[in-house]
């Protein structure tokens, strides 16, 4: 198992761990319980990832490629979708051309 699968798989744990938490104390528990910030979180962190890649700046791309991750993953998880859900997803097209997955969905 590679290390950043295991560190994903402890950080979903942790994640998971915060729901029904209090609010005033977790962050993490606030996006939890609320699907709209943590959506629009989820896109500020893709925008500031986007950014750093688009300037060539390594540093911030690892670090916003981290934020990004965490609000990726709490955003599955406040949807109701697991990890296991989007492996399957992805398990669905392996062994399939981008372009041809992509036409398949009619994009």
């Amino acid at each position: 198992m590679s290390r950043f699968t295991t560190v994903v798989g402890r950080l979903a744990d942790t994640i998971e761990s915060r729901r029904g938490g209090d609010t005033s104390t977790s962050y993490t528990a606030q996006l939890l319980g609320d699907l709209d910030r943590a959506a629009k979180k989820m896109g500020e962190e893709a925008v500031e990832t986007v950014i750093a890649a688009a300037q060539g700046d390594r540093e911030a791309l690892t670090a916003e490629s981290a934020d990004l991750i965490y609000h990726w993953l709490v955003l599955i998880a406040a949807a109701g979708v697991s990890l296991d859900e989007v492996a399957e997803r992805l398990e669905t097209r392996e062994g399939t051309s981008g372009l041809k997955e992509k036409a398949s969905r009619g994009a």
